[in-house]
This record gives structure tokens, C-alpha cells and sequence, in this order.
């Protein structure tokens, strides 16, 4: 049989029992808050333009130290790899260190702080405001919308000038380079050549020496005697003959009287002598 107190001891488990299910609840449903924020910053930071360090931590410009490094320290703690099962979690923690450390550098954060002026007067200009406009002094979401995204557009042309100033650089430095190996190869040419003529010294001093040596034995020697021409004694004047003119008349055969002449000779010269003036008339 059931006593008076029972009841009320059921009661009071059925409550406690109740109680835990609602704080096992309400743990749960803080701990998928907890999720969907650590994931929507970490989507967060990756959407966020990169090269602008305050749009990554979600800054405004010209905050001061202690609030960056308190940002960077609360975020980091929500989106660290280790307490989120997020794949895109390293990532994030990555851009929002490097974030970090920019604005905690002087020459960095000085040349963001200069690209965001140039794009607010790139903005001002481009909507023919001025510096004391009310649209300027105390802007919209519009106004601080378009302001980033021209924000962008500065960086990104920054970014492109700076490539084509490395570019021309690196061409300036390839064309030293090349100027450099080529007055080093003909260095090195000539180096080799002088060594190869020196190589050949002794070569040449013992040609020289043995060419000098001939010369020294040449003029003991003397010079040599000239070869005695031969003379072929004093030239016979040719005969000269005194023939007939030649005109009109042919004398190139004996006329008659001159062979009746030479036959009557004949008779009284000796057999011989008469045979050879024949033949020389």
C-alpha cells in the first residue's frame, strides 16, 4: 500500500528527470549555435577580400592596436582547427593570422591605410561629393559598401603595378645577368687562348733557336760561289749579200747567160772546186 509521501517522491524525480532533459537540450541547441557561428565566420573570413587585413577581421579602418589584437584573439578562439570539425577551419585561422600580423606592422598597415584614403577620394570624386558632404561625414551602408569595393579596385591595381615593376625588374636583371655571362665566357676565352699560347712557348723558342742556328751556320760557311756562265765568243757578222733589186722582172732563176758562165768555168776549175761553186751559184 502506497504511503502519503510517494507520490510527492515521484513527483519531484519526474521533475528532476524533466530538468536534465531540458538542460541536455538546451546544451545541444547552444552547441549547434556555437557551430553555425564558428562556420558562418569561418565562411566569413574566407569570402572577405584578402589583401585588406581590416575586412578580414572585420575592422574599420584607423581602429586602434588593443582592439586588434582583442578581435584577432576572439576569433581565433572560435574558429581554431582543434574545436571545429569545419575542413575550411585552417584555412580561415590562416588568413586571419596573416590579417594580424599586417595591421600589427607599421609599413604594411601605413600602405593599407593610403590604398583605403585613395578610394575614399576615388569615391568622393567619382560622386562629385566633398570632404564636408553629409553623405561623407556620416555614411550609409550603401556608401561604406561601395567604399569597399573600391577599396578592392585600388589594391587590385596596386598589386598589378607592383607585378609589372617586379616583371620589368626581373627582365632589367636577366639582361645584366646575360651582359655578366657573356663578359665571363669571353674572359674565359681569352684565358684559354693565353693559355694555349703559352703551352706552345717552348715549341716556338726551340723553332726559333734551330732557324737561328742555320742562319749562324750559313755565314761561317761564306757565301757561295757563283756559277761561271759560259761564253759563246764573239758573234760572226752575217753575210751580206748584195742582190739585184727586185722589180719588174723576176731574178729569182739564173738567166741564160749567167748559166753559160758558170759552165764555161767549170771546164777549167778541178772536178771538186767546179761541183761546189755549181751548187753554191
Amino acid at each position: 500500500m502506497a504511503t502519503p509521501e510517494q507520490p510527492e517522491k515521484d513527483l519531484k524525480k519526474l521533475e528532476a528527470e524533466q530538468e536534465k532533459e531540458d538542460a541536455d537540450l538546451l546544451h545541444t541547441l547552444e552547441k549547434e549555435g556555437k557551430e553555425f557561428d564558428k562556420d558562418s565566420e569561418i565562411e566569413r573570413i574566407r569570402s572577405a577580400f584578402r589583401a585588406n587585413a581590416y575586412d578580414v577581421l572585420d575592422l574599420q579602418p584607423g581602429v586602434p592596436d588593443e582592439d586588434i589584437k582583442k578581435t584577432y584573439r576572439k576569433k581565433s578562439l572560435l574558429i581554431h582547427p582543434d574545436k571545429s570539425s569545419n575542413p575550411n577551419a585552417p584555412d580561415a585561422f590562416d588568413r586571419l593570422a596573416a590579417a594580424h600580423q599586417a595591421l600589427l606592422d607599421e609599413k604594411a598597415r601605413g600602405k593599407l591605410d593610403e590604398a583605403i584614403a585613395d578610394a575614399r577620394m576615388l569615391l568622393i570624386r567619382e560622386r562629385k561629393l566633398t570632404t564636408d558632404s553629409e553623405e561623407v561625414k556620416d555614411p550609409d551602408t550603401e556608401f561604406m559598401k561601395a567604399w569597399k569595393n573600391k577599396v578592392k579596385y585600388v589594391l587590385a591595381d596596386n598589386e598589378a603595378r607592383r607585378q609589372r615593376q617586379l616583371k620589368a625588374q626581373m627582365q632589367e636583371e636577366g639582361r645584366q645577368q646575360r651582359k655578366e655571362d657573356e663578359e665571363q665566357q669571353e674572359r674565359k676565352r681569352k684565358r684559354e687562348q693565353s693559355e694555349a699560347w703559352e703551352k706552345t712557348r717552348d715549341s716556338r723558342i726551340g723553332n726559333w733557336r734551330d732557324f737561328a742556328a742555320g742562319k749562324a751556320q750559313a755565314k761561317t760557311a761564306g757565301p757561295k760561289k757563283a756559277k761561271k756562265m759560259k761564253t759563246l765568243g764573239p758573234m760572226k757578222p752575217a753575210p751580206i749579200h748584195n742582190e739585184p733589186h727586185k722589180g719588174f722582172f723576176d731574178h729569182s732563176q739564173p738567166d741564160a747567160m749567167h748559166v753559160n758562165h758558170i759552165h764555161e768555168r767549170s771546164k777549167t776549175l778541178p772536178q771538186g772546186l767546179a761541183q761546189q761553186e755549181s751548187r753554191a751559184s
